[in-house]
This record gives structure tokens, C-alpha cells and sequence, in this order.
């Protein structure tokens, strides 16, 4: 596989990327978003059903498409990140990220060594299985973006410093958990979480990093945009399916 060799490089540029969930678990679905325009693809393996077991067809659907694909993990595990990276995956986001420390093990997670702790296979989806393993081995520490969850008030507390880290590019925000943490779940348009956000694009802005959040409604879109996110997704394909199924029964029953 061809890694986008830009697309950190956007990232920390701040330039607007938009993208949506996949928490299907489905190969199909990941390549209907991907060629639905997007400019990234999150492959959910936190809260969705997907895993090991579909995370190479995933990414694979993903790249016969012209977004990126990313993963997230269920934990901030190193296991966890290998067999991602080596499935072919461009950045991992890591939920419940609350420190310095624990950004910094997500980072060294992502890098080989003598960067980090990641371990070296040549024969992996991500070097094109050997044929491409030089370049990758010497540049993905340029290419893979890592993208640490602020779910937590102790999160928001360190975002400066989480955002400090070299190899940290994105801070993102995950509404439901943080709203839940704050005490006002699902609250998205409450003065604490706006006041949440606006610390944590400033710390992102101030680092040089870049600021991301996922949108539910597309009402909350300019708010976001004008607090300074533009790594923004929208949606999943778990809930258009719902919403359209939804719809198309109401038409049916209409009278």
C-alpha cells in the first residue's frame, strides 16, 4: 500500500479535513464513506463490533477510495497500535487520554525505535508487505498522525501539556464522554462544554497542533469551526442507517 505522505502535513497545517465514523464493523460501509467525499475515514474499534478480525478488509476498502484511513483503539495498549499500524492504518486515535504521560506512551507506540517502542515486521500490509519497508521504516514517523482523546476535565486540565508532546497532532474531543465527565451528558450546547472546547483548541492552536471533535448535529459545525477545529467528523454510518431505515419506514406508513 501508498501511504498519503501530505496528510499529516495538512493536519498540522490546520487546514479544514473533514470526515465521519465507521462503527459498523463493515468493509462496505468504510468504502460507501470513503468515496462519499470525506477527506478521513475513523474506523471505530472502541464502541463498534470491528477488531482484528476486520480491520485489514476495512482498510483495505478505505484505501480503494480517496480518504485516509484511521483507527480507533479500544485502549492505550502498544499491542494495540502495532497491529493497527501494520494493517495498514495512517493514525491511531486513543480515547481517555487525561496526561503528558500517557500521550507521550501513545506516541513512542506509534514510532519505531530508537524513536519508540513500536515493533519492526517487514512483511506487513503497511510496507506492502516488504516492498516497501525501507521508505516506511524511515519516514512513518512523518506520515502516521496521533490523534489522543480529550474525554475527561483532566484532560481539558492538561490539554497544553498533552498538545506539548512532539508526535501529538491532533486533540480530540469526544462530546459524549466529555459532556458525561462534566456532568451535563449529552448537554452539547451547555456554557462548560463550549468553554471545554475553546481551552482545548487553544492549547491545540498554541502547540502548533490541530483541534477535532465529533459532530452529531450539523448545527454544531460553525460553532466548532469558529472555536478553531478542522479536524472535524460528522456522523457514522451506523446512524445514517438508522436515521434513513427511519425514514424510509415513516414514508411507507404515511398516509
Amino acid at each position: 500500500m501508498k501511504m498519503n505522505g501530505d496528510f499529516r502535513a495538512r493536519v498540522l497545517a490546520r487546514e479544514f479535513l473533514a470526515g465521519t465514523w465507521v462503527n459498523l464493523g463493515s468493509p462496505m460501509t468504510a468504502e460507501i464513506a470513503g468515496l462519499a467525499g470525506f477527506d478521513w475515514v475513523l474506523l471505530d474499534h472502541e464502541h463498534g463490533p470491528g477488531g482484528d478480525g476486520t480491520m485489514a478488509g476495512q482498510l483495505q476498502a478505505v484505501a480503494a477510495t480517496p480518504a485516509v484511513g484511521l483507527v480507533r483503539i479500544a485502549a492505550n495498549e502498544a499491542p494495540r497500535f502495532k497491529r493497527a499500524l501494520d494493517a495498514g492504518a495512517q493514525g491511531i486515535m486513543v480515547p481517555y487520554v487525561e496526561t503528558a504521560a500517557q500521550a507521550q506512551a501513545a506516541v513512542d507506540a506509534m514510532r519505531y525505535p530508537p524513536r519508540g517502542v513500536r515493533g519492526v515486521a517487514k512483511l506487513t500490509r503497511a510496507t506492502a508487505f516488504g516492498a516497501g519497508f525501507d521508505d516506511y521504516f524511515a519516514h512513518a514517523h512523518e506520515w502516521l498522525v496521533t490523534l489522543p482523546q480529550i474525554e475527561t476535565p483532566q484532560g481539558v486540565k492538561h490539554a497544553a501539556e498533552i498538545a506539548a508532546i512532539d508526535g501529538v497532532d491532533v486533540l480530540f474531543v469526544g462530546p459524549m464522554d466529555l459532556t458525561a465527565s462534566l456532568g451535563i451528558p449529552g448537554e452539547y450546547e451547555h456554557p462548560r462544554l463550549v468553554e471545554a472546547l475553546r481551552a482545548v483548541a487553544a492549547a491545540a492552536r498554541d502547540a502548533g497542533k490541530a483541534a477535532g471533535i465529533l459532530l452529531l448535529n450539523p448545527a454544531h459545525v460553525p460553532m466548532c469551526r469558529e472555536l478553531g477545529y478542522t479536524f472535524i467528523a460528522l456522523g457514522s454510518d451506523g446512524g445514517s442507517v438508522v436515521q434513513g431505515l427511519r425514514q424510509n419506514f415513516a414514508a411507507l406508513r404515511a398516509r
